[in-house]
């Protein structure tokens, strides 16, 4: 019985291109712990790895890096967080700590941010459940696109 119902749980996965953490590829196991150890940190549920948003992702950190450009998609559909790096490399680790790092400028209590705080804010965004995120280097550049589903930061609604 238990057997026919990991099996089922793996065909809905794979059908929704969300996969268990333990066939992912070492930047998608990592970029995924990363996002959720933020996350638990303020009392969230896990994201799962989508590869539809991989993908998504994947597309758009190329073509900024073919274009030398640093922007959001335009309407995507998705919450979008990007990080861009001349001369060096980043770890997931360290693209996902920078955005988080963004909670120090967040209160809370007033919902209100004194700098910037999207990108800490869409990681915790309760409504959140899927993320997928892609790294595109090249020229002494890397560009990185995480894409998340369903979309956070509506305004004047908390994140979690």
């Amino acid at each position: 019985m238990r057997r026919g119902l990991a099996a089922a749980l793996l065909m809905m996965l794979s059908a929704a291109g969300a996969r268990p953490a333990g066939e992912l590829s070492a930047l998608a196991r990592d970029m995924l712990a990363a996002h959720n150890a933020v996350r638990k940190n303020v009392g969230l549920r896990p994201l799962t790895w989508s590869d539809k948003l991989a993908t998504f992702a994947q597309s758009w950190a190329d073509t900024l890096l073919k274009r030398g450009q640093f922007s959001h998609r335009p309407n995507s559909g998705y919450g979008e967080n990007l990080f861009e790096l001349q001369g060096g490399s980043a770890t997931p680790d360290d693209v996902v700590h920078d955005w988080a790092s963004e909670s120090l400028d967040y209160d809370y209590p007033s919902n209100r941010c004194r700098s910037v705080c999207g990108h800490y804010t869409q990681i915790v965004w309760r409504g959140t459940v899927e993320v997928g995120c892609a790294v595109a280097r090249g020229g002494g550049r890397e560009v990185w696109v995480c894409e998340y589903s369903p979309p956070g930061n509506i305004v004047g609604q908390k994140p979690y």
